[in-house]
């Protein structure tokens, strides 16, 4: 019940790093697998930091049996002497206070990621015991924490070599705060490969010391994993290796590298064969995954160097104009930025908000990019072609858009798709839209539906694949373009979260192959035209049972060979067991029970782990290149889990 009063003895000050374990989500954006990584980012940001600043050439990082991580440079070192102020080793002021540093002001470091001053504080917060060594005056100091509180006073615990200088922190996640404390090899690797690529030199060695032994590794001996990032290349070898799994359509990346008033950018752009888009941006080698000024930047010059070449030359005609996605369509381009004072927005730095950058980015751009396609002609004029057959696609695109409008503006109906049987409820937040395999599922499920709140939209065969499909042929199909009409947001720059009309988006398909098969079209689908949908959390798969059991008059499901292991041996005596082949083999009462009922379904949240590895998913996946697609199935076949 709320108090009636409200005065100064209700108000809470909370201490220290008290306010880091209450409120953890603020610091590292969430408590689950995305926050618990974040810890590493946060230190390892520190050891990049020493790189940046021209003094650290490696960093090893060792996953330990027990699930804590031991972070390692070759840096300065943190500082040891005692604060002038505190009075106490600096090492404690840094790990034991919020907003403490040396990245306020530009003298010790030019650049940096962590900018902050909270990033080692808030991992020493949310850890049961952390560690911090540091090796320099021929010394090795020592300090260890329990949830950011020292255990005791910093100790020399031994002698190292004179030119001997770094830092080390070893760290213990508390499982108290965090939901999984099991870090993830595959995304870890992910995000030091990135971070070696926009660094040109650095070395990051990554080992994996708990049990990966792969199937049948009988030895009795754990099998160490690891890997080394290295790259003498930085940004061109980043978009090669991101277009990987596509077809260039010209071998020399367009690449630059210049520095404006302390902003120092580099840029590297490889266009494919593909119609999609793939821009990564970042900052002092922080992945900004929502982008920023600096790839609106990025973006505006783009768009304009290409017409007033194509104009120019004479490629395009008189008249003719080419919008950003036309320039855009097949591009694979990095923008790395190094600046002394970013602005991110929050403190897990996903959008980059200095309002000055954009134009910085965009006269760099705008010279660089005017300079190239003036020495490079024959890579311009394919440049210009792509972008000109875009163009023409898209204006019959709309022709295509505008004939379907004019239809509906004189027919009867609201202009949704004639078979999606729609909710009554206009309470957004309550209502879910399926998307359902064929008529035949479809009937059943609008059989044993919520009226009230569930939408049904059936699909006849498989949608389109959009990986391999220009965006005219793609958003002109009748399956898709009913979808994206039902859902209501459009797509690209017409895309408007505030007309989405349904809160959840459910795929539901078979469990066989052609139903997965399914599946990972309309994901390719959402990631490549509306992945705003799947950051806001809207799009989640709906998992139907395999199995169902009948003992007696009573009917039970098994959702995996496990589950129906566990079921038989709880029932016991004679057990009836049936496999659905399909969702049409369910009745309404069934597939309402196992598949659709909010208080007993199971669905999965569809989420993007990061936009470099998903782009990378999709377009080996679904894309035309076999050889990287038969690697990846070789590698990752014994991971797989079938239920037969």
């Amino acid at each position: 019940m709320i108090k009636t009063d409200y005065s100064a003895k209700d108000i809470t000050v909370l201490e220290g790093l008290e306010a880091v374990r209450k409120r953890p989500s603020m610091y590292i954006g969430s408590t689950d697998k995305y926050g618990l990584h974040h810890m590493v980012w946060e230190v390892l940001d520190n050891s990049v930091d020493e790189h940046m600043a021209g003094i650290a050439t490696t960093i090893k990082v060792t996953i330990n049996k027990d699930n804590s991580v031991i972070v390692e440079d070759d840096g300065r070192g943190m500082p040891v002497d005692l604060h002038p102020i505190y009075k106490r080793p600096a090492m404690e002021i840094i790990v034991t206070k919020l907003h403490a540093g040396g990245k306020f002001d530009n003298k010790t470091y030019a650049v940096s990621g962590g900018l902050h001053g909270v990033g080692i504080s808030v991992v020493a917060a949310l850890s049961n015991n952390m560690t911090v060594e540091v090796k320099k005056n021929g010394k090795v100091y020592s300090q260890s924490y329990k949830i950011g509180i020292p255990k005791g006073d910093m100790k020399i615990i031994g002698k190292t070599d004179l030119e001997a200088h770094g830092t080390k922190i070893t760290f213990t996640a508390d499982d108290s705060i965090f939901s999984t404390t099991n870090f993830d090899y595959k995304t870890m690797a992910t995000r030091f490969r990135e971070t070696c690529f926009l660094n040109a030199g650095l070395k990051i060695v990554l080992k994996d010391l708990r049990d990966s032994a792969p199937k049948g590794h009988d030895s009795g001996e754990p099998k160490e994993k690891s890997s080394t990032f290295h790259y003498q290349g930085g940004l061109i070898e980043f978009v090669k290796w991101l277009n990987k799994t596509r077809k260039p359509i010209h071998q020399k990346p367009i690449y630059f590298r210049r520095e404006d008033n302390g902003v120092i950018a580099e840029v590297a752009i490889q266009y494919s064969d593909s119609y999609n888009e793939n821009i990564q941006g970042f900052v002092n080698t922080i992945n900004t995954i929502e982008g920023g000024t600096h790839v609106i930047g990025l973006k505006s010059a783009l768009t304009r160097v290409i017409n007033d070449y194509g104009t120019k030359k004479g490629i395009l005609k008189k008249g003719q104009k080419l919008t950003g996605n036309d320039v855009r369509e097949g591009i694979t381009a990095v923008i790395s930025l190094k600046i002394s004072d970013p602005q991110f927005e929050g403190q897990t730095k996903t959008k980059l908000g200095n309002s000055e950058i954009k134009g910085i980015i965009d006269s760099m751009a705008t010279s660089a990019l005017g300079d190239f396609l003036e020495e490079n002609p024959t890579v311009a004029k394919v440049i210009l072609i792509k972008a000109s057959a875009a163009l023409k696609a898209r204006e019959a695109a709309k022709k295509a858009k505008d004939l379907v409008r004019r239809k509906n503006a004189l027919g009867v109906g609201s202009g949704l798709p004639g078979k999606l049987a729609d909710c009554s409820s206009r309470k957004k937040e309550l209502t879910e839209l399926y998307i359902v395999e064929g008529d035949s599922a479809g009937g059943t499920a609008k059989g044993g539906r919520n009226r009230e709140i569930q939408a049904i939209l059936p699909l006849r065969g498989k949608v389109l694949n959009v990986e391999k499909s220009n965006p005219a042929k793609a958003l002109g199909s009748e399956q898709i373009s009913n979808l994206i009409t039902a859902i209501g947001t459009s797509v690209g720059d017409n895309f408007d979260i505030s007309k989405l009309r349904y809160n959840k988006i459910i795929i539901m398909t078979d469990a066989d192959v052609d139903g997965q098969h399914i599946k990972a079209l309309l994901l390719t689908l959402f990631f490549r035209y509306v992945p705003q949908l799947i950051e806001e959390g809207h799009i989640f798969i709906a998992v139907p049972p395999f199995y169902k059991l009948k003992k007696g008059t009573k009917d039970y499901y098994a959702y995996t060979s496990d589950e129906l292991k566990k079921k038989m041996d709880e029932l016991g005596g004679k057990v009836e067991v049936s496999r659905f082949k399909g969702l049409g083999e369910m009745n309404d009462e069934q597939l309402w029970n196992t598949t659709m009922n909010p208080k007993t379904r199971r669905l999965k949240q569809v989420s993007i782990e990061g936009g470099v590895i998903a782009d990378e998913t999709f377009s080996l996946l679904m894309g035309d290149v076999v050889a990287p697609r038969r690697a990846f199935i070789e590698e990752n076949a014994d991971k797989a889990e079938v239920d037969l």
